[in-house]
Formats: structure tokens, sequence, C-alpha cells
């Protein structure tokens, strides 16, 4: 199955008042590697906006936190596709530390194939085909 990896180092300004990663900073991270890794594709969010008028927006999401991230800890975001429906990509992120292989947190987000041609009036769309196959062949990888 494809897994696509960010790696990064958690620098004190992830940190909150007890030292540990404030947990917003884990939401950014999980939505800036699917971006990356619709990128990694050969879907850019950007240019499918810009050509096609669709976007992948966020439907549902949701983070357990399993052990604590500190300073300087050096973590790989790991995002999969776990389920395609018609209109939905959902996608499975672990936030692990590389050090032990210890999983720090885990994350769900369903992303919703989006029509942006009419900025007033956006619509949840079928996901096209030729990006439906590009999906669906990273689950089976």
């Amino acid at each position: 199955m494809y897994r696509f990896c960010q790696e990064r180092q958690i620098g004190w300004g992830d940190l909150d008042s007890a030292g540990i990663v404030y947990y917003p900073r884990y939401y950014e991270w999980i939505d800036a590697t699917s971006h990356m890794m619709f990128d990694d594709l050969g879907l850019n969010m950007k240019l499918l906006w810009q050509s096609r008028q669709l976007q992948f927006g966020l439907a549902e999401t949701r983070c357990h936190y399993l052990k604590p991230g500190r300073y300087l800890d050096k973590i790989c975001i790991v995002s999969e596709i776990e389920d395609l429906g018609k209109k939905t990509v959902t996608l499975k992120t672990r936030i692990i530390r590389i050090e032990d292989d210890m999983v720090l947190a885990e994350a769900m987000e369903k992303r919703i194939c989006i029509d942006s041609s009419n900025p007033e009036q956006m619509r949840a769309k079928d996901i096209p085909e030729d990006i439906l196959a590009i999906l669906r062949s990273k689950m089976t990888d």
C-alpha cells in the first residue's frame, strides 16, 4: 500500500506551556501532509483548482493523541488512503517519533470533491474518473 511520509523536527514554537506539542499543530501537520501527498500523486491541489475548478475540502477530521511530542523530536507524518467513496476520499494519518517508532497520534481526514467553478455556489461532485483511478491504484499498491 502507498504511504506518504513527511519528516520534520518539532520546534520550540510547536510547544504549549507544558512543553509538549500544542494540539492544533497536529492538525496543521496532517493537513499539510495531505496536500503534499496529493502533489506526490500528481494531483496538485492548486493546479486542480486552477485548471479543473475542483478542490478536495475537509468534510470531517479527528485526531487521537496517544503520546506527547516534545522539543527536538524527529517525527514522520505518514498518510495513506483508507477509503474511497463516490465523492470522498478518507485518509489515515499517523504521527510517529522516528527515534523509537512510537505512534504519537492517529488521525483521519475525509476530503470531499468540490465543484468550485462558481465560488458563490460550491457543491459536492463525483470524483472524476481519472483522479479516482489514481487514488484507487494507490490503495492496492
